[in-house]
């Protein structure tokens, strides 16, 4: 939870919401050498987090997959998990919303995440849009499946990217080594967070 006297002068506190798929067994798996789609994501929400907090801002990663299922599908938001996800949107100054493309369009954890939402949650709230996915098919997800909603929500929607899965690349251990064009998009976010 931020503080209500902000640490440094003129920074808001992005949201990483960092929602990533999960195998039958409820565990993203971890690669032994190229990273799966669902780790990508993972790596992305986190590359963006590390650049965000490099160039000064606040963040608080708030990853969809560790909220308990049972709760989250029955849209019980008086569970204390759930409760305290959905808090830590209000309070947030702006949101990062990363997520993995299938067929066309953002998993059912996040739109099941957004449900929870009050009606206005994102009102006066920038949000940067960031998707991953396996074909340059899945590129207008963004635009016409998330975007959307995040209006709805009242966000002020950023230029958003999607990124395939072949442009991310990784070291040897699995870490992120670089991401086309990823630096412009949240120079770009974090500017206007600055202003």
């Amino acid at each position: 939870m931020r503080p209500s006297t902000p640490i440094t002068l003129h920074r808001q506190v992005p949201l990483i919401l960092q929602e990533i798929s999960r195998s039958t067994d409820g565990h993203c798996p971890r690669p032994v050498r190229q990273p799966l789609p669902c780790v990508r994501t993972d790596l992305l929400a986190e590359h963006t987090t590390a650049d965000l907090r490099a160039r000064g801002h606040r963040t608080h990663v708030l990853a969809l997959r560790d909220l308990p299922a049972a709760p989250l599908l029955a849209a019980d938001i008086h569970d204390p998990s759930l409760a305290r996800a959905v808090s830590l949107v209000a309070e947030a100054d702006a949101l990062v919303v990363a997520t993995p493309i299938y067929k066309a369009a953002y998993s059912g954890l996040l739109k099941t995440f957004l449900d929870l939402l009050l009606q206005h949650a994102f009102t006066g709230k920038p949000v940067l849009p960031l998707a991953t996915g396996g074909s340059p098919a899945h590129a207008l997800a963004l635009d016409y499946a998330l975007r959307p909603v995040l209006t709805a929500l009242g966000a002020q929607v950023c230029q958003g990217r999607f990124i395939l899965d072949r442009h991310i690349t990784t070291a040897p251990d699995g870490a992120m080594t670089g991401c086309i064009g990823h630096g412009t998009i949240v120079g770009g976010f974090g500017e206007r967070l600055r202003g």
